[in-house]
C-alpha cells in the first residue's frame, strides 16, 4: 500500500508495524477524513439552522422549538433499540443470508420502537409542555417531532448498513449531510412562509418523509444487502442478546449525558433553553474528531478481536486514540479562546452561554482523550458492563445534574453533563485494561497538549490586539493553526501518525493524478 516497500514499515529503532496494525490505521484515518469532512459539513448546516430558527423565531419561539427538539434527538438515540452497535458488530462477518435476516431485524425493531415512541410522545406532548416552558405551540411542535423520530431511526438504519459493509460514504451521506440538509430546507421554507414554531416541526417532518422514500431503495442497491423478514427467528436470539443491552445502555445514557437537557427545561426559562440549545451547537463541533475516528473503528476492532489479535487492537486503539488528542486539542483551543464571540454570532442573549460552553468543552476533551472506551467494550462482547455502567451513572447524574442546576443555573447544567461524560469515559477505560489489557497511554499523548498551550497563548495574543470579533476569529485562527503545528513539530510527531500521514497522502494523490489522468 502506498510507497512502503515491505510489510513491516519501521517507526522508531527497534519498533516495526505489522501489515495488520498498518492497514487498519490507515482504514481507520480514511474513514476519519472521509466522515471529519462530512461532519463538519453537517455541523456547518446545524449551525446554519440554529443561526436561521435563532433569528428568525426570536428568543422566546426558540427556545421552546429548541427543548422539543432536543428531546426528539434524545428520543432518536433510543429508536433503533440496539440495532446500530448490533450491526457493527454482526453484519461484517455474516454470509450473504445472514446478512439480509440481520439487517431485516434492524428494520422491523426500529420501526416497531419508532411507533410506540410516537405514540407515546403524542400522548405525553401535552403533559411534558406543563412540566416545563409552558407555551401553547410546545405539544403540536412536539407531536410532529415525534413523527420524526421515527423517520430518523431508519435513516440511520440506512446509514449503519453503509458503515457495517466498510463504507464511511454512506455513513456520511445521510447522517451527516442528508438529515441535516433536509432540517435546513424545512427550516427556510417554513419561515419564508412565516410560519412558527408548529410550522418548522412540520416541514421538517415532511422533508424527512422524502429522505426515507428515496433512502432504502438506494441503500439496498449500493450496498448489495437486501433485508428479509423471512427466517428471522434463526438470528433474533443473538440480535437481540447483543441489542437489547445496549439499548438499556443508550436509555441509561439518555439521563446520564442528556438530563441537562430536560432540567434547563424543567427549571429554567424557555430563554435559557435556547442559549443552552445554542451552547450544544458550539460543543458539537468539538466532538467531530471523537466521532471520525470512531466511524470504522468498530468493524476493525470486531474482526481483530474476532481473529484473537489484541496486541494488534491495543496498538491501533493508541495511536487511534492519540491522533484523536490531536485533533481535538486545536478546536478546543479556539472554543476557549473565542467562544464570547462565537455565542455572539447568534445574538446578544447567547453570549450568556460561555460559562457552560467551557465547562462542557471540559468534559469533551476527557471524553475525546480515551477514545472510543464505549464502542471497543461492545465489539470485544462486554456490552453487558457497559450497561450496568450505563444505568449505575445515570442516576447519580440525574440527582447531581439537578442540584448543580438548582444551584448554578445553566453552568450547573454543563458541569453535571461534563462530570458524567469524564467519570464514564475513565471507568471504561479501566474496564477495558481489566476484561482486555487495552491501554492507549504514553508519554506521546504530552506533545499535543503542550502544542495547544501555546496555540491557545498565540490566539489570546491576537484577541487583545483586535477589537472586532469576526477578524479576531479569523486572524486568531489562522496565526494560533501554524503556531500549534509548529510547536507540535518541534516537540515531536509520533512514527506512526506519520506513517498514517505519509500513507493516506500517497493514496489521495495517486487518486487524483488517476483522475486527471482521465
Amino acid at each position: 500500500m502506498g510507497d512502503s516497500t515491505d510489510d513491516h514499515e519501521a517507526t522508531a529503532p527497534g519498533e516495526t508495524v505489522s501489515e495488520a496494525e498498518r492497514d487498519a490505521l490507515v482504514t481507520i484515518s480514511h474513514g476519519a477524513v472521509v466522515t471529519s469532512g462530512g461532519v463538519s459539513a453537517q455541523r456547518a448546516l446545524v449551525a446554519v439552522v440554529e443561526f436561521a430558527l435563532a433569528r428568525g423565531l426570536g428568543p422566546v419561539a426558540y427556545g421552546v422549538y429548541a427543548l422539543a427538539w432536543r428531546i426528539a434527538q434524545l428520543l432518536s438515540r433510543l429508536v433503533t433499540f440496539g440495532s446500530v452497535p448490533t450491526l457493527q458488530r454482526y453484519l461484517p462477518a455474516a454470509d450473504a443470508r445472514r446478512r439480509s435476516r440481520v439487517t431485516g431485524l434492524a428494520y422491523v425493531t426500529t420501526a416497531g420502537v419508532g411507533l410506540l415512541i410516537t405514540a407515546g410522545v403524542w400522548l405525553a406532548a401535552p403533559r411534558l409542555n406543563a412540566a416545563t416552558v409552558d407555551h401553547p405551540s410546545f405539544p403540536a411542535a412536539m407531536r410532529l417531532l415525534g413523527v420524526v423520530v421515527v423517520l430518523v431511526g431508519l435513516v440511520m438504519v440506512y446509514a449503519a448498513t453503509f458503515r457495517a459493509d466498510g463504507s464511511a460514504r454512506g455513513e456520511v451521506l445521510f447522517n451527516k449531510l442528508l438529515r441535516p440538509a433536509v432540517r435546513l430546507v424545512g427550516a427556510l421554507t417554513a419561515l419564508a412562509l412565516g410560519y412558527s414554531v408548529v410550522g418548522v416541526a412540520g416541514a421538517y417532518a415532511a422533508s424527512m418523509l422524502v429522505l426515507v422514500v428515496l433512502g432504502f431503495p438506494l441503500t439496498a442497491r449500493v450496498t448489495g444487502v437486501t433485508p428479509t423478514l423471512r427466517g428471522l427467528r434463526r438470528d433474533a436470539r443473538r440480535f437481540y442478546d447483543h441489542a437489547a443491552p445496549v439499548a438499556m445502555s443508550s436509555f441509561g445514557k439518555v439521563f446520564q449525558n442528556r438530563a441537562d437537557i430536560l432540567l434547563v427545561g424543567a427549571l429554567l426559562t424557555a430563554v435559557a433553553a435556547g442559549v443552552y440549545n445554542v451552547v450544544l451547537v458550539l460543543v458539537s463541533i468539538a466532538w467531530i474528531p471523537l466521532l471520525s475516528f470512531n466511524q470504522l473503528l468498530p468493524p476493525v476492532a470486531s474482526r481483530l478481536h474476532a481473529a484473537g489479535d489484541i496486541d494488534t487492537l491495543n496498538a491501533v486503539y493508541s495511536s487511534v486514540t492519540r491522533l484523536i488528542v490531536t485533533t481535538v486539542v486545536p478546536i478546543l483551543a479556539v472554543e476557549l479562546v473565542f467562544g464570547r464571540d462565537l455565542l455572539a454570532l447568534f445574538g446578544p442573549t447567547y453570549t450568556r452561554g460561555y460559562g457552560p460552553l467551557a465547562v462542557y468543552l471540559a468534559g469533551v476533551f476527557v471524553g475525546s482523550a480515551v477514545g472510543a472506551t464505549g464502542w471497543l467494550l461492545m465489539m470485544t462482547d462486554h456490552q453487558y458492563a457497559r450497561m450496568a455502567l450505563d444505568w449505575l451513572l445515570a442516576v447519580l447524574n440525574v440527582a447531581l445534574t439537578y442540584v448543580f442546576v438548582v444551584e448554578f443555573k445553566l453552568v450547573g447544567a454543563a458541569l453535571g453533563t461534563s462530570l458524567a461524560i469524564a467519570v464514564q469515559n475513565a471507568l471504561q477505560v479501566l474496564l477495558l485494561r481489566r476484561f482486555e489489557g487495552l491501554w492507549p497511554f504514553d508519554a506521546t499523548f504530552l506533545r499535543p497538549l503542550a502544542a495547544g498551550a501555546v496555540m491557545a497563548a498565540a490566539m489570546l495574543g491576537v484577541r487583545s490586539l483586535l477589537v472586532d470579533s469576526s477578524l479576531a476569529i479569523a486572524a486568531g485562527v489562522l496565526v494560533g493553526l501554524p503556531s500549534y503545528l509548529g510547536a507540535l513539530s518541534v516537540l515531536g510527531v509520533d512514527p506512526r501518525d506519520r506513517l498514517v500521514v505519509r500513507e493516506l497522502a500517497t493514496r489521495y494523490r495517486n487518486t487524483i493524478a488517476d483522475a486527471v489522468r482521465r
